[in-house]
C-alpha cells in the first residue's frame, strides 16, 4: 500500500477512532452499550460508520466512558495555523497603504504586473486570503503609476480587508481607488469597495448615497447592477424596505439582459441578485423570509457558477439566517459547507469564527461545527 497508512488517524471516521479506542481500553462492544445505555448493535452501527455521530452530546458522553477529550473523537487536536485562524499579512498591507505617495526607485511596466493583478483576483475569488495577504504589499507597490491597474489593485485590497474584519483600512484603500481611477467606469467599480467597506461600518446612508450616485455614472451593466444591488442592501441597513426592493429590481432588470463579459470582477447576474434579495430579508430582520430566498437561490442554475467566495460567504449568511429562525441543524450545515468549499471564509472572518464559537457552545451541537471550533482554537 502506498502514500498514507490505513490508520492515519488524521483521516479516521470517528467510529473507527471510537473502535481504536474501545480496545485500547480494553472494552467489548457490549461493555461499551451497557456504559452508554446503549445496544450493543448501537454501538457496532457507529463503529462502522452505518450510523452517523452527528451530535457532540453523544460524541461528549462517549468520550466520557472511554476518558478521553471530547476532540480525541473529532479529530487530531493540532495548533491552529495562521492560515486558519488570523492572517498576520494586515500590518504589512497597512505599511504599503502608507507610502501610497513613494514610488518605487525602478517602476515595473505595466505588463508585468498585468498578470499579478489578475492572478490577485484568482485568489481572492478562490478565498486565498492568507496567499492574498502576502503579495497585496508588493503588488501595490508595482502597481504605482499604472491607473488601470491600481484602481483594481486597490479594489482587492479594500474587499478582503472587509472580509477580515477591518472596514477603516478598507474604506481607505477603497478610497484610494476611487482617486487612482481615470475614467467614470473605474471610478464607479472602486465605488464598489467604498460601498462595502461603509456598510461594514454601519454608515449605511452614506454607502446608499455613494451608491446611487456612482450608478449614474457608468453604462457598463455589470458594474451599474451591482451599485445599485449595494444600494437596496444600504437601504436595508436603513430599515427602508421599499426602498431596497426597488433598488434590487432595478438591479434585476440588468441582470436579465444576460450579459456575460465582466471585465471588472463583480460577478453580477440573475443569481446575485436572487442572493441580494435575501441579504436584504436578513438586514431587515425576517429571517424567515431569507431562509426562504437563501433555498431559492442555491436552487438557481448559476449558483454553482459563482466564485467559491461568493458562495462561501452567502452560506455563512445564511447560517446567520437559519440561526434567526432557531434551525440550529441547518446553521450548522451550511457552515459546514462553507468550510469545505472555502475554509478561510469561515476560519478567517470575525463574523464566522462568531458564528462557530455560538454553535458550538449549544447543546446538542453538530459535530462537524464542534470539530472547526477545535481546530481553530474557539472553545465549546
Amino acid at each position: 500500500m502506498t502514500g498514507r497508512r490505513l490508520l492515519d488517524t488524521d483521516e479516521m471516521p470517528i467510529g473507527r477512532r471510537v473502535a481504536r479506542w474501545r480496545v485500547r481500553r480494553r472494552m467489548t462492544q457490549q461493555m461499551l452499550a451497557d456504559r452508554l445505555g446503549k445496544s450493543k448493535s448501537w454501538v457496532d452501527k457507529v463503529e462502522r460508520g452505518v450510523r452517523a455521530l452527528d451530535r457532540y452530546s453523544v460524541i461528549q458522553e462517549i468520550a466520557e466512558v472511554l476518558r478521553l477529550d471530547p476532540a480525541v473523537l473529532l479529530g487530531p487536536h493540532r495548533p491552529p495555523s495562521a492560515a486558519e485562524t488570523r492572517l498576520d499579512g494586515v500590518e504589512a498591507v497597512r505599511a504599503a497603504l502608507a507610502r501610497y505617495h513613494r514610488r518605487p526607485p525602478t517602476p515595473v511596466p505595466a505588463d508585468q504586473v498585468e498578470p499579478h493583478v489578475a492572478h490577485a483576483w484568482l485568489t481572492y475569488q478562490h478565498a486565498h486570503y492568507a496567499q492574498l495577504l502576502r503579495v497585496l504589499p508588493s503588488l501595490l507597490d508595482a502597481a504605482h503609476g499604472h491607473r488601470d491597474l491600481l484602481v483594481p489593485a486597490y479594489r482587492i485590497t479594500a474587499s478582503v480587508l472587509v472580509k477580515l474584519g477591518e472596514p477603516d483600512l478598507a474604506w481607505l484603500a477603497a478610497d484610494r481607488a476611487v482617486t487612482a481611477a481615470g475614467n467614470p467606469t473605474h471610478a464607479a467599480t472602486a465605488t464598489i469597495a467604498v460601498t462595502q467597506a461603509l456598510r461594514a461600518l454601519g454608515r449605511h446612508r452614506l454607502a446608499l448615497t455613494a451608491a446611487r450616485a456612482a450608478a449614474d455614472t457608468t453604462t457598463h451593466d455589470a458594474v451599474r447592477g451591482t451599485l445599485l444591488l449595494q444600494a437596496g442592501l444600504a437601504a436595508a441597513g436603513c430599515g427602508d424596505r421599499r426602498h431596497a426592493d426597488d433598488l434590487t429590481d432595478r438591479a434585476a432588470a440588468l441582470a436579465d439582459r444576460g450579459a456575460t463579459d465582466d471585465p471588472h470582477h463583480t460577478a453580477f447576474n440573475p443569481t446575485t441578485v436572487l442572493l441580494a434579495r435575501f441579504l436584504t430579508a436578513l438586514e431587515i430582520g425576517d429571517s424567515t423570509e431569507a431562509v426562504a430566498r437563501h433555498e431559492s437561490a442555491i436552487r438557481a442554475g448559476g449558483w454553482s457558477r459563482l466564485p467559491v467566495e461568493h458562495r462561501a460567504a452567502h452560506l455563512v449568511d445564511a447560517a446567520r439566517a437559519h440561526l434567526g429562525t432557531g434551525d440550529l441543524t441547518a446553521a450548522a450545515r451550511a457552515l459546514v459547507e462553507a468550510d469545505r468549499i472555502a475554509p478561510a471564509e469561515v476560519r478567517c472572518r470575525p463574523v464566522a469564527r462568531t458564528l462557530v464559537a455560538e454553535i458550538a457552545r449549544c447543546d446538542p451541537a453538530a459535530a462537524d461545527v464542534a470539530r472547526i471550533a477545535a481546530m481553530i482554537g474557539l472553545t465549546r
